[in-house]
């Protein structure tokens, strides 16, 4: 007769619970120190770089007092740091009134890169977000609430107020007759291809709107964008058919904001007024609205070595595991030990645990630290509310926990810890570094690393056209909908490498002939 016994593992089965299998991982994962260490070398990584550019930034600028610190970064209603520089010719306006005119014709100059180096490149031309229009504000004092109907370069009318709103109206971009009305605290902005149909494009009420306020026509015009920079560029008006109801005084000429030279006397760049019959004729250059990158140095510029020092936590989590698969087989075998779904999720809260605690550590020291020693140094520094701060540092722990679970998932699927490593970082590591420099920033849409836009301390802004690099910047995707991305990519492989392994344990039998 014919009969076998079951072969007994040499590892005792003991009880495989999750809460048991966690507590395994956890001491296996502190028990070799060598990961402790990585762990700790990627939160020196980042802090160092992130400090090295933050020691070694120094802003000047040139004022009427010559070349020194920069100022503070103007505020506008809301706190966020804004540009308000441009050319108004207004008058005072008491009580309720409105003003109409036709914008005839739009035009401007533009700097090109020099095709002879030395000699300056300007084209006849305005750039997309060139502003012309009606403006009516409480005084010229620069971040002051205000409103505006206007006609764009190649954004249509729009009606934008307290330089964070924006309303689009209609697609026009020739000639367009416009109007602003102000009843109390309410400003409403219309539009009309004849002067006679007019359509509303937006209202709003700037609450506080004293009862004299400033009301008039304005030009201006952000720099043109070359790669990584900008460079000068104004907008021309013509405006005609002008009627004001409210007030009838001479026309008064501002040139809002405008930069004087070093010697203190001579406008940079000036703006102007030319009357022409019953045309005004205004030019202006600078903008009203959100000042992504004139408003100082960003909290996330901090975090420039993340990348860097993520790929030290990635190799960890590969590591963690493929250590596993040498150990023995994830799914069967005489050393079978746990389910192979909660080993998986085990080493998964474990990796991703000491990740979120070292994103945490670094972001939590580099940011505030960073940001304290660009204002020792008397550099402009962007505004950045507790709220965003919190978000910047916690968000960046989150990605880092992400990035660590994605690489965990990865190398349980590949089993090769140099093939698992090598995809991570080709994932989250590449296309950061690609952004950073301006390349295929499309890539932090689809692949992991969209999850670094978590770490966006200043707002994209619709209306504002910015340097296509996260250097200027420029996250494609909002924070929370990145990091959601990322987390995405992180579930997704370990939810199939998870399926990949759920396999029953069969127990390793011997055959043993017993004489009867």
């Amino acid at each position: 007769m014919s009969s076998f016994t079951p072969h007994r593992s040499s590892r005792q089965a003991g009880p495989d619970g999750f809460p048991q299998v966690l507590r395994a991982q956890w001491a296996r994962f502190r028990a070799a120190r060598g990961r402790l260490l990585t762990m700790a070398a990627s939160v020196l990584v980042t802090v160092s770089l992130g400090l090295l550019v933050a020691g070694g930034v120094r802003t000047t600028c040139v004022t009427g007092k010559g070349e020194g610190a920069c100022p503070a970064p103007l505020v506008g209603p809301d706190g966020t740091a804004v540009q308000d520089k441009y050319y108004f010719v207004h008058q005072p306006l008491k009580g309720n009134g409105s003003l109409t005119a036709r914008v005839s014709d739009l035009t401007g100059q533009i700097r090109l890169p020099d095709a002879v180096p030395g000699v300056r490149n300007i084209k006849q031309g305005v750039v997309p977000w060139a502003k012309v229009g009606l403006l009516v504000r409480p005084s010229l004092k620069q971040g002051t609430p205000y409103a505006a109907v206007m006609l764009t370069g190649d954004h249509g009318v729009r009606m934008q107020y307290n330089y964070t709103h924006d309303v689009a109206g209609g697609p026009h971009n020739g000639p367009q007759w416009l109007r602003l009305t102000r009843s109390g605290e309410t400003v409403t902005g219309y539009e009309s291809d004849d002067g006679r149909t007019w359509s509303e494009v937006g209202t709003v009420k700037l609450t506080g709107l004293p009862e004299t306020v400033e009301i008039g026509l304005f030009a201006t015009s952000p720099g043109a964008l070359w790669d990584m920079a900008e460079a000068f560029a104004q907008a021309t008006a013509t405006f005609d058919q002008i009627t004001l109801q409210g007030a009838n005084g001479p026309w008064r000429r501002d040139d809002v904001g405008v930069a004087l030279e070093s010697d203190g006397r001579t406008p940079h760049h000036p703006g102007g007024v030319v009357e022409s019959g019953d045309k005004l004729i205004v030019t202006g250059g600078g903008d009203i609205g959100p000042a992504t990158v004139e408003g100082g140095v960003r909290a996330d510029l901090m975090l420039i070595g993340a990348a860097l020092g993520l790929i030290l936590v990635l190799v960890v989590a590969v590591t963690f595991c493929t250590a596993e698969h040498r150990r023995g087989p994830i799914g069967g075998g005489p050393q079978a030990g746990p389910h192979p779904a909660r080993l998986l999720a085990a080493q998964a809260v474990v990796v991703g645990a000491v990740a979120f605690v070292t994103g945490l550590v670094t972001s939590g020291v580099v940011i505030p630290v960073g940001l304290a020693m660009l204002r020792a140094n008397q550099n402009p520094v962007q505004p950045i509310s507790l709220g965003t701060e919190l978000r910047v540092i916690v968000g960046y722990a989150a990605l880092t926990a992400a990035a660590a679970v994605l690489a965990l998932g990865l190398a349980a699927l590949v089993k090769r810890a140099a093939v698992a490593i090598g995809l991570a970082i080709a994932l989250v590591v590449v296309p950061d570094l690609l952004a950073t420099a301006g390349l295929a920033p499309w890539l932090l849409m689809i692949t992991p690393a969209a999850g670094f836009a978590i770490t966006q301390s200043v707002p994209t802004f619709a209306h504002v056209d910015v340097v296509s690099s996260l250097i200027g910047g420029y996250y494609p995707l909002p924070p929370w909908a990145g990091l959601a991305v990322s987390w995405g990519y992180a579930a997704l492989a370990l939810g199939v490498a998870t399926a990949v392994h759920r396999r029953p344990a069969v127990p390793f039998r011997h055959d043993t002939d017993v004489a009867s």
